[in-house]
């Protein structure tokens, strides 16, 4: 990408160059070509002129404009974003509901993890026969009950935002 744009801008200033006079080519870091300054200027910060080179000049297209842009903004069109009073209490309701099921559904699995976790001493199994092993699930698991316990508070606090 930086390469294009170099190239872009060094095809760009060359080509205007070209009808103005000498072009630059001074170090740094993107390397600058330039014809906007003076040869003492460029002297002092060690550029050198580029001359009868072959040049490519790349075109990059135009960025695009936004998508949010290209769509109408919906307040200009009242009439039809309103939504029937009815349909959305049905909608307010089957989200409520999705909501219940979920937050139940991860409170079950919060009280599977923290019954299996036996409160930071769970049993050890067959295969894990080194000690790193063990310890390493148990932190796996504590980690897997704060993930848990997140996504609980997070259904809750989205069921307060729905409750009338």
């Amino acid at each position: 990408m930086k390469r294009l744009c170099v190239s872009t801008l060094l095809g760009l200033l060359i080509s205007g160059a070209m009808a103005q006079g000498t072009v630059y080519r001074c170090p740094g870091n993107p390397v600058l070509y330039t014809d906007q300054i003076t040869e003492r200027d460029a002297k002092e910060r060690g550029c050198r002129t580029i001359e009868g080179a072959a040049l490519t000049v790349v075109q990059v297209p135009k960025p695009k404009a936004p998508a949010a842009a290209a769509v109408p903004n919906a307040a200009s069109r009242p009439g039809e974003t309103r939504v029937d009073p009815a349909a959305q209490k049905a909608r307010d309701t089957d989200a409520k509901r999705i909501l219940a099921d979920e937050l139940r559904r991860a409170e079950e699995q919060l009280a599977v993890q923290l019954k299996e976790f036996n409160n930071g001493e769970p049993e050890r199994l067959g295969s894990e026969r080194n000690y790193q092993t063990y310890l390493d699930r148990v932190a796996g698991m504590k980690a897997a009950i704060l993930r848990k316990d997140s996504d609980v508070a997070a259904l809750k606090r989205e069921l307060a935002k729905l409750a009338p």
